[in-house]
């Protein structure tokens, strides 16, 4: 087992140094960055890309939820509340484990069991991208499909699952938009943003859009809205 880096996000200083603490025994997670806001949150998950949060869900301003609604990737996350009853919405959108405060050592230690196989499987998983040119295999309910990857154009997150748009069709799979993106070619596929993936080759117009956003339109005429923070990476990867 290699090294993960940990963010601690909550606004109490007490309750960031309690993680802190408790996260001492686990010297194979280590600590790049705190914050006590979503924005500063923002901030540090761009710069240090971590592998996994602690994440309080009230804060000023705004909760740890809408940290996650921001986010174009998402790293693993560990809730940790004083309220229990966001349990149900945190498994919902894929937390590893939610804590209620004050952390309990060996409820702490339950949970640093589940982030570790949470992890590896996660870097089990990780993989060569698949060549553009290779066919895929897809079973939706009682439809299977065998296309060719080049034809897929548009991918939509729905909740535990992606809609995958190609031809005129368009099938279900149980995978989440960070799974699929690990897996496709980043030099045709792109992360317009939270909930959306689009070939690039089907890219017909593209135009300004309000907040320094970038809207596209599709060759088959579907329109994504790029969110800014990858209006600005697609700017820079595709300028000379």
């Amino acid at each position: 087992m290699g090294t993960y880096t940990t963010l601690i996000i909550d606004d109490e200083r007490l309750a960031r140094e309690e993680v802190r603490r408790a996260l001492a025994g686990y010297p194979e997670f280590e600590i790049v960055g705190e914050a006590n806001n979503v924005d500063k949150a923002m901030e540090l998950i761009e710069a240090c890309q971590p592998d996994i949060i602690f994440l309080d869900i009230h804060m000023p301003g705004k909760s740890g939820f809408d940290l996650l609604e921001e986010l174009t990737t998402v790293p693993e996350v560990v809730f940790t509340t004083a309220y229990d009853q966001y349990a149900v919405q945190a498994f919902e959108v894929n937390a590893l484990d939610y804590l209620v405060k004050p952390l309990r050592e060996e409820r702490f230690a339950k949970t640093m069991e589940k982030v570790k196989l949470g992890l590896q499987k996660r870097d089990e998983e990780k993989e060569k991208p698949l060549d553009i040119h290779q066919k895929i295999f897809i079973k939706d309910g009682e439809k299977v499909f065998f296309v060719p990857l080049t034809e897929v154009r548009l991918i939509e997150s729905m909740e535990n699952y992606a809609r995958l748009y190609f031809r005129k069709e368009k099938a279900m799979i149980k995978r989440s938009l960070n799974q699929l993106e690990e897996k496709l070619d980043a030099a045709v596929f792109f992360r317009a943003n939270r909930s959306q993936i689009i070939n690039t080759e089907y890219i017909k117009e593209i135009h300004p859009y309000f907040n320094n956003k970038l809207q596209m339109t599709l060759i088959t005429g579907e329109t994504v809205e790029v969110s800014s923070r990858q209006s600005v990476k697609f700017k820079k990867r595709n300028s000379l």
